[in-house]
């Protein structure tokens, strides 16, 4: 794992910790969300796995250690600092919300106890990856909400910030409830059901629409859907029913796609092909499929590319890495952070979950009757177990199912906000 994927600042911190001997300090860090994005009253977690398997495999090479010593801010650093960087490895303990967890601004998603080197270099690594991920995820459960038992796939590699960032943005929609995905990658890694026929080029590459449509569906037979929009799609309807089956369904990718989506169902129905599907793509999104809906449009799923993949309408997120407690030669004391508008809490936490609010509370706290979100998902440094993205997918389900979002709360317990207050005096 490239351990120089992260801020300048994470590594001159470590060499100042190296440097003032307080490497052997053991410090414990949580990631959180200080306020939720535009148009969200929750979030879906996704990214964990990416996270855990970065810090399973954090290693620094001899030619990256070779670069740190040449940089001018390192040098007053000491050759013992580069020996350590040489035999860096990540021993820590990590608790953290399963992925496909809803959860609320304020509450610590992920809680990671080191040496302050250790869980100050993954900062900046953890923060992208469960960012990037929780926002596709949770953009992916609204635009699945609003298609009403639809499927939707996603399609939104090409739209993708980077090709590596469309894989993970397939494996997140997937776990924010999405059917599919377009991406043959994020099938084979991850296992998520790939889709895809073909696109206009394959209709214009033939002399006629006709015949481009009877080679595709001799060659994909009863999984055949023909793209109609090309020239005509009501023409384009009429030609793929002239040719009978195999037919699976068409796609729709631009134009009127209510007054579309009728009449082509009129047409297919006339001819007896009640079975086939109508599926709708192209610049679509949450809003634009429930008004879709109401309105009467008759389809069967969709395909939802750029506003997913990039979660246009809320592409970043206000998550936050924050040092809750040091424990230094034998003492441990809470720590927070206190300047306006961007205070933490201080103290190791447990979010516990009741039917109709959350309660963050102290580590050691009990809450009965309440599930423990945080669990312990790495010890000495090493993976306690890999989730699926299945099984992350089903926890989305079933956690959204079983709660309010939009009337869920979140409570502080009396022993952190007392905590709270006596760090807050100690400062002052």
């Amino acid at each position: 794992m490239n351990a120089l994927l992260t801020d300048l600042y994470e590594l001159t911190m470590a060499a100042g910790y190296f440097s003032a001997g307080k490497h052997h300090d053991v410090a414990t860090f949580e990631l959180s969300v200080r306020r939720l994005p535009i148009h969200r009253d929750f979030i879906i977690v996704a990214g964990l796995q990416q996270g855990l398997e970065y810090l399973a495999n954090l290693r620094f090479s001899s030619d990256e250690i070779a670069y740190l010593r040449r940089l001018p801010q390192f040098q007053h650093a000491a050759p013992e600092f580069f020996d350590y960087l040489a035999s860096f490895r990540f021993t820590g303990n990590v608790f953290a919300v399963p992925e496909g967890t809803p959860m609320f601004a304020g509450e610590p998603i992920l809680t990671i106890k080191a040496p302050i080197i250790e869980v100050q270099i993954p900062e900046t690594y953890l923060l992208s990856t469960l960012t990037f991920q929780t926002l596709i995820a949770t953009k992916a459960s609204r635009v699945v909400s609003a298609a009403q038992d639809r499927p939707v796939y996603e399609f939104g590699t090409r739209r993708a910030h980077t090709p590596e960032a469309g894989v993970l943005g397939a494996r997140a929609a997937y776990i924010g409830g999405c059917a599919g995905t377009s991406n043959t990658l994020a099938g084979f890694k991850y296992g998520i059901p790939v889709v895809g026929t073909a696109a206009h080029s394959w209709v214009m590459s033939f002399e006629s629409e006709v015949e481009a449509f009877r080679r595709l569906q001799q060659f994909l037979g009863e999984g055949t859907v023909q793209l109609i929009d090309t020239y005509d799609t009501l023409e384009g309807a009429r030609r793929v029913i002239s040719l009978g089956e195999p037919l699976l369904g068409v796609r729709i990718d631009s134009g009127d796609f209510l007054a579309l989506s009728r009449e082509v169902r009129s047409l297919l129905d006339q001819a007896g092909m009640q079975h086939v599907k109508i599926m709708l793509s192209g610049d679509l999104n949450e809003d634009r499929i429930a008004q879709l809906l109401a309105a009467g449009a008759q389809v069967d799923s969709f395909g939802v590319g750029t506003e997913l993949a990039t979660s246009a309408d809320a592409p970043s997120m206000g998550a936050i890495y924050k040092i809750v407690e040091l424990e230094s030669d034998g003492v441990t004391r809470a720590t927070a952070k206190y300047s306006a508008e961007k205070t933490s809490l201080p103290g190791s936490k447990q979010v516990f979950r009741y039917p109709d609010h959350d309660l963050v509370g102290c580590s050691g706290e009990c809450a009965c009757g309440a599930e423990a979100l945080q669990k312990p998902v790495m010890v000495n440094g090493q993976i306690l177990c890999h989730k699926t993205v299945e099984q992350s997918r089903e926890r989305a389900r079933k956690h959204l199912a079983a709660i309010d979002t939009a009337h869920h709360t979140v409570e502080y317990s009396g022993e952190l906000l007392e905590l709270a207050r006596k760090v807050r005096e100690e400062v002052r």
